[in-house]
């Protein structure tokens, strides 16, 4: 089992320095991945949008904020970090061109050194489609399958030919190629009928995020919905078992000192033993990485939670998985 963190691209702790801290701590404490997230304008109106992941439909936080470069962001990592891995939870693939996307992915593959996953979605945000003037937000999944399929060749065959139906070239230099010779592997965001068709047919991961209701994904859940990815991935000729199944969550190991909260406890929240039995429960249906989101935006317990559970719920899952 793999475990890495969201890095905050906005809000609080959406800043250079702090970003770098938790990144490098990531990495010193052993940790398989570090991820970062995209928008890349936030309209002052997203009337006609709801945001999937809260029980309001709203961005917390509101419009009016940082948020970081995710590829600019990628490169800088490549560069400040030595061993662990770095992705995209998600990139939304309909915002930028699939070329300069595959090209840029594929420089920071090199520079990294094999380390880069591409986290992809197809985007929730009507008014942000219009603002950067992407493809129709209607046709964003076909959109982003095209892209996908594009970009796969781009990094896996030279010269480069592709005829879509919204994008085609013809014998062209696509290079650098990634440092990963099969190309950078690929893990599908979100948790509709259609991610999990694209996750089955064309990911190398299935990367749902649970951050809260309607969207947490309880165990019997996520198991059905995995159940349906891999009858995708059959239907396409392709093994399921290849097709990597990842969790993005909030986690918060609770201090010894402290007192459990009032109400019902969330998943992976809790003791180290609370903690750990829900890991097991998500580990029993074949999840094998966790990408973990803080719960609060407050760096010093962001990284204390860091501390405890490398110290206190990682080993316990080495020791009796032995």
């Amino acid at each position: 089992m793999e475990f890495g963190f969201a890095l905050p691209g906005r809000g609080p702790l959406a800043k250079p320095d702090v970003a770098l801290r938790l990144a490098t701590r990531a990495d010193a404490l052993r940790y398989d991945s570090v991820f970062v997230t995209d928008h890349v304008v936030l309209p002052a109106s997203m009337a006609r949008s709801v945001y999937p992941y809260s029980t309001t439909g709203q961005l917390a936080g509101g419009p009016a904020q940082d948020y970081l470069e995710p590829l600019a962001m990628l490169g800088w990592l490549a560069h400040a970090t030595k061993r662990i891995r770095i992705g995209t939870s998600v990139l939304i693939l309909p915002y930028r061109n699939p070329l300069v996307t595959a090209k840029t992915l594929a420089t920071i593959d090199q520079l990294s050194r094999g380390r880069v996953v591409l986290g992809a979605g197809v985007g929730w945000l009507r008014e942000e489609f219009e603002a950067l003037a992407a493809p129709p937000f209607a046709e964003r999944g076909p959109v982003t399958d095209e892209y996908l399929a594009l970009m796969r060749r781009a990094w896996t065959t030279d010269p480069v030919s592709f005829q879509g139906r919204y994008y085609a070239i013809r014998d062209i230099h696509v290079l650098p190629k990634p440092a990963q010779r099969s190309g950078i592997p690929v893990w599908i965001g979100g948790h509709t009928d259609a991610a999990l068709k694209r996750a089955g047919t064309l990911g190398d991961g299935w990367h749902p995020i649970g951050l809260r209701p309607p969207a947490l994904l309880l165990p019997d859940e996520y198991a059905a919905k995995a159940k349906q990815v891999h009858a995708w991935a059959q239907r396409a000729g392709r093994d399921p078992k290849t097709i990597t199944l990842t969790f993005r969550c909030p986690m918060d190991v609770r201090s010894k000192r402290a007192k459990a909260a009032a109400g019902d406890r969330p998943l992976f929240q809790g003791t180290a033993d609370e903690v750990l039995g829900d890991l097991r429960a998500y580990q029993a249906i074949g999840v094998s990485h966790f990408v973990f989101d803080p719960v609060v935006p407050e760096l010093g317990r962001v990284l204390a939670n860091m501390e405890r559970f490398a110290d206190e719920v990682r080993p316990e899952i080495k020791r009796k998985r032995a």
